[in-house]
């Protein structure tokens, strides 16, 4: 986990929906196939632990996440655990139009949760008050979308009690007062449940409720017939152009689309907290509800028949409508066809109206952008889209108002008031962004552009404008009034600059662009940025000398704290004290490293060592190559440097930085830039490109003296485990092994593009094939470790990718090794599938990274190994060692 990715994980917003918690921290139960010590060779070796220096950092126990009250006055502290056992993410799960459900509690499955809730006052200096448990719940209580009220007086929250049989039991609406801290059923019947497959509840106004419940009428789900009707027929008889990614976990019959239809489908009811409950409008698939800023009209959004078997349901019919807070209907804003035929190409969209929202600013203003060129990207027309707004009920049959004509797609509008409000553009092929000033509500005024500039031109990011929470509570754009009358608004920025991050806050004159720093992070030991602003308890402009912010610190042995930052002192006060995650590593060493490709492209990375190093006593360590490849229109926006070198390492469960406590040196994120400049496509040299990137890289730590240039590994995930199968494949020389996990090997299965191509097949073949790692297996010399979920549903990482390049490694006769995890996705969760994964990757770099199985006797390493094979009955030829009645250990196989 990157530590930027680390911060935001402790910092949930005011309307947190599902925990992004782990669950479970225990030892595995009873019965789980657990064990230590093995050769690693056999298929039916069960599920294993990785060194203990690996085992304590992983099962440390996670920080809490934080959640602030809409006044600023009170913080939540929502407790969590670390990894679930491999028996919560086992249960069984309903695969439909894109989505994965539990059944038995009607959530979305393998849903994390909190495991309690405290309450903390935020005193006037700073400090946090004493601690006050939320109580009244079941004890084991799993909790979830855990919610503030408009007033910060009451908390909504979801608890789920497992049942007998380790089934998920359903989701209850709970109440809690924040005062008291005493928790309550918001439903006085214990029949009502929560339906938290698409939106789940929303608070209304401070009393009331909107709630998506499970139709209290629902009978028993349909059944699948015995004997299907007939056959499934898909049809193009009307020569429709119809490209879509290879999408997962389609709807594949009509039993699908009902049983779909019997879990998706909610009724809305209306509950106050004194008890009343009223049901509005009809069962339906509502997949948001909207209240407008002055409580008065609902948005409710839902999708309805005909289904698609080829496009997850973000793209089936979606019908929005607007209707009073009581539930009578008003009118209806769209009702969008099945979209089937977006085309691939990047920057296109659906047809008709989209990013329907109430503006932040007016009590009940709708606004929402329509596409002009059919949303195809490829469509050279100008306008390209039309933002539009209107009142929530027209007067005297009022059209919809334009406000504003973009000629690049649609990306976002901040509000601030009736004179200001910002309207962002872009388009991906030119990596260009603009972003426009415009007066709302005054004609006479012409929009102008503020910004335009490179998406990736991190240099020239001037930040953006912070926000202030309103008496409705929304949010706008915050003002800023200086002692002379003058007012501003709030920059906030990364600050991305040559020597790395160092993130800033400017006092911006939007109609001068004139600017002022009152704000940065110290640049020497720390990285501090700008988390919140905490002086919005009013409406209209904010004074200078009463701002408030709040800002994270770290550094690169200091985990993150927060702090208290006020004016005109600029007093800081620190407002957390969490202790360090892994204390094993508080002395590890980091560096921000730059380097240059043979082409001059600028390349930076993060280099670590562990704790107690001395190359001049220790010499030169095996080393641990770990990066992701990204794209780029120029060297100069490809070479700039991002992220700070005093950033905390932030370690997850997976992390290649667990090696430092294995005496390895790491190299974390080397950047690999694919340059496609001007007219040029990028991965149309994407082997050079790389090829070039790992030689620089290899190459810097080598000179370096902390890495012996036999000893270097490398790996990834997803596209980096791509990168790695095709740094093994066409730069054997730099890397002793690999280790790839849940990757896409061969781009002929993913025809209608991946990542960030969107050529197809046919149009690139030459490029698809030759980026293929699969088209190279034949050139595989160095050992190479592959992994994958069972269960992966990530678009187009499907886990026959692995199974199919695993078939061609051995037909090769390449040092291979397989290993499928049993019911796990393109990333992992269980704590047994984890640490197996952590016990193979240890494995893998012990044999042949550490003890150094060269390019030259990696096939004596493999004969050995199948003649281990076949002693102990094993057959090189079979694709599953596992024995019957062993399905869920996890599959490894090895060539």
């Amino acid at each position: 986990m990157s530590s930027a990715a680390s911060r935001l994980s402790h910092i949930a917003t005011a309307t947190a929906g599902a925990a992004a918690a782990g669950e479970s921290n225990e030892p595995p139960p009873a019965g789980s196939a657990v064990a230590q010590e093995d050769d690693g060779l056999s298929g039916d070796i069960g599920y294993r632990l990785p060194p203990k220096e690996i085992q304590d950092i992983v099962d440390a126990p996670p920080l809490p996440v934080l959640s602030f009250s809409p006044n600023k006055d009170k913080i939540l502290f929502l407790k969590r655990r670390a990894l679930p056992p491999l028996s919560d993410i086992a249960k069984p799960e309903e695969k439909l139009a894109g989505l994965r459900i539990d059944a038995n509690s009607n959530t979305r499955s393998r849903m994390s949760f909190y495991t309690g809730i405290s309450i903390h006052k935020l005193l006037d200096d700073g400090t946090l008050g004493p601690e006050k448990e939320v109580h009244g719940y079941p004890v084991g209580a799993r909790i979830n979308f855990v919610t503030w009220s408009q007033d910060g007086r009451h908390i909504s929250f979801t608890v789920r009690v497992d049942e007998e049989d380790n089934k998920s039991g359903k989701l209850r609406v709970w109440i809690a007062d924040v005062e008291s801290g005493e928790a309550r059923p918001l439903f006085k019947s214990p029949e009502i449940y929560l339906n938290a497959i698409f939106d789940s509840f929303v608070w209304v106004n401070n009393s009331t409720l909107l709630v998506c419940t499970i139709p209290v009428t629902r009978g028993a789900p349909p059944q699948k017939p015995s004997v299907p009707s007939g056959p499934k027929i898909q049809s193009n008889e009307t020569k429709n152009v119809v490209q879509v990614r290879t999408f997962q976990d389609l709807l594949k019959d009509e039993y699908d689309a009902d049983l779909f239809d019997y879990y998706a489908t909610s009724q809305l009811v209306l509950a106050s907290l004194d008890g009343t409950v009223k049901p509005i409008g009809r069962p339906a698939v509502y997949t948001s509800i909207d209240p407008s800023p002055d409580d008065k009209y609902l948005m409710v959004s839902s999708i309805h028949r005909p289904y698609s078997y080829i496009v997850p349901c973000g793209r089936f019919p979606k019908k929005v409508e607007l209707w009073t807070v009581d539930g009578k209907f008003i009118r209806e804003l769209c009702d969008l066809p099945l979209a089937e035929d977006i085309p691939i190409t990047m920057s296109s969209v659906r047809k008709g109206k989209r990013s329907i929202y109430w503006r932040a600013d007016k009590p009940s203003t709708l606004y929402w952008v329509e596409t002009q060129d059919g949303g195809d990207a490829k469509v050279e027309v100008s306008p390209r889209d039309i933002v539009y707004m209107e009142n929530a009920e027209p007067i005297n049959g009022e059209q919809p108002e334009i406000l504003h004509k973009l000629d690049l797609r649609y990306a976002g509008t901040s509000w601030c008031d009736e004179s200001l409000a910002l309207v962002y553009e872009s388009w991906y092929k030119t990596r260009k962004t603009r972003t426009w000033v415009l007066s709302p509500d005054e004609k006479d005024v012409s929009p102008r552009i503020l910004f335009d500039r490179s998406s990736e031109d991190v240099y020239s990011d001037p930040g953006s404008p912070m926000m202030r929470r309103t008496d409705m509570g929304t949010y706008v754009i915050a003002k800023i009034k200086k002692q002379d009358g003058s007012t501003y608004v709030l920059l906030n920025g990364m600050g991305a600059t040559p020597e790395g991050n160092v993130p800033f806050l400017d006092l911006f004159d939007i109609n001068t662009g004139s600017k002022e720093q009152i704000w940065e992070s110290d640049k020497e030991k720390y990285y501090e940025s700008v988390v919140a602003l905490m002086s919005d308890k009013t409406d209209g402009e904010l004074s200078l000398d009463q701002l408030k912010i709040l800002t994270s610190k770290e550094s690169k042995t200091e985990n993150t704290q927060y702090y208290l930052q006020t004016w005109p002192e600029k007093k800081q006060v620190k407002i957390t004290n969490f202790p360090h995650p892994y204390p094993q590593l508080a002395s590890l060493y980091k560096e921000m490293i730059r380097y240059q490709r043979k082409d001059g492209v600028q390349l930076t990375a993060n280099l670590y060592l562990p704790p107690g190093y001395d190359p001049s006593k220790d010499g030169p360590l095996p080393c641990l190559v770990w990066s992701y490849p990204g794209e780029f229109k120029s060297k100069d926006a490809a070479g700039q440097v991002r992220g700070s070198p005093n950033e905390f390492p932030g370690i997850g469960a997976t992390s290649p930085l667990l090696w430092l406590a294995r005496g390895f040196a790491i190299l974390s994120g080397p950047t690999i830039p694919i340059i496609g400049e001007g007219d040029e496509e990028a991965n149309d040299r994407y082997v050079e490109q790389l090829v070039a990137s790992a030689e620089a890289a290899v190459e810097e730590v080598v000179k370096r003296g902390v890495a012996h240039p036999d000893k270097i590994a490398v790996g990834g995930h997803s596209y980096g485990a791509f990168m790695t199968a095709n740094l093994l494949a066409h730069a054997s020389h730099l890397f002793c092994c690999g280790i790839a996990r849940s990757g896409a090997y061969n781009r002929t299965l993913t025809p209608f593009g991946f990542q960030n191509e969107d050529r197809t097949l046919w149009e690139a073949t030459s490029t698809y094939v030759e980026m293929s790692p699969f088209m190279s297996a034949n050139k595989i010399k160095k050992p190479i470790l592959l992994i994958h979920g069972e269960q992966d549903n990530n678009s187009g990482t499907l886990t026959m990718q692995s199974d199919r390049f695993f078939n061609a490694l051995k037909g090769h006769g390449a040092l291979s090794r397989l290993v499928i995890l049993p019911f796990e996705s393109h990333g992992y969760s269980a704590r047994e599938s984890i640490m197996h994964v952590l016990w193979e990757t240890d494995r893998w770099l012990q044999n042949y990274c550490v003890n150094g199985a060269s390019k030259a006797d990696s096939d004596s390493v493999a004969d050995s190994e199948n003649k281990t094979l076949s002693a102990s009955g094993g057959s090189a030829a079979r694709e599953d060692l596992s024995p019957e009645g062993s399905s869920y250990l996890p599959r490894s196989l090895l060539w």
